[in-house]
């Protein structure tokens, strides 16, 4: 029991240390922002434009990608294949290259003398520079975050349950939305989350797809090369305010839906 004791109080105190550090840095910068700073940021339309864009921008993508990522994980997860390890690697790439180099990948994608580019000028659009380009970029960054979810959530999805139904004449589809869906939805829904929180708080890929218009972090970067941090420390903090009443709202939405998916079982 001593034994216990003290390892439990050397663990209490390693979290402790690493809860400082993550709590630290925030915590200081809501004590080094006035209430009139802060006020005087809510009253700048920049702010507030960057700030809607920023969140926008974000769901679209994590809306838009999740039609084809659910499908493709729900295929990682209950199919074997050539090059399924390294289909697996590829998924988690954009997660460990550089976010600068993330964004010269996709801007090698989306410029106008690609074929995308030629395209989307076709129909009038310059994909560089515009929310759809920022959008691209965003789920770039996030996208292996809900694939991942999604493919977990899948393989926790017993066989069994998808056999039964099959056995009772269910076709392959009805299957997919009536079970497996289903079932796997709160790991899904978890993911959709984290690929939206990830792509709202991206920097790196889409500075270099879109410098203007701006989104939330790439205006904090502009105001404290331009004006310093007492500049900048006011529209970092309205945008974390923002992003954790999202967050937290995606949360409560998420279970709320859970807990009346199983109610409904």
């Amino acid at each position: 029991m001593r034994s216990f004791s003290t390892i439990r109080l050397l663990f209490i105190l390693l979290g402790g240390l690493l809860l400082l550090f993550i709590v630290a840095p925030l915590l200081g910068m809501f004590v080094h922002t006035a209430v009139p700073e802060l006020a005087d940021t809510v009253g700048d339309q920049k702010v507030i434009s960057s700030i809607r864009l920023t969140l926008w921008t974000s769901a679209g993508a994590t809306l838009v990608f999740a039609l084809l990522a659910i499908p493709f994980a729900y295929l990682l997860a209950r199919y074997d294949f050539p090059l399924k390890r390294m289909v697996l690697a590829i998924v988690d790439v954009p997660v460990v290259i550089p976010h600068t180099a993330a964004g010269i990948a996709v801007l090698g994608v989306i410029s106008r003398d690609t074929v995308a580019g030629k395209a989307a000028s076709a129909v009038g659009l310059n994909l560089v520079g515009h929310p759809i380009g920022i959008a691209l970029a965003m789920a770039f960054v996030s996208i292996p975050f809900l694939i991942n979810a999604a493919r977990d959530g899948f393989e926790n999805v017993p066989v069994r349950l998808e056999q039964a139904a099959m056995n009772l004449g269910a076709s392959p589809m009805r299957v997919f939305f009536s079970v497996s869906l289903p079932l796997a939805w709160r790991s899904i829904v978890g993911g959709m989350v984290m690929m939206f929180a990830r792509g709202m708080s991206e920097f790196g890929a889409v500075v270099i797809v879109a410098y203007h218009p701006m989104v939330a972090p790439v205006l904090i970067y502009e105001r404290f090369g331009a004006f310093g941090l007492d500049h900048a420390r006011p529209v970092a903090v309205l945008f974390i305010l923002v992003s954790l009443v999202f967050f937290v709202l995606l949360r409560l939405v998420s279970r709320s839906a859970y807990v009346q998916g199983r109610k409904h079982q």
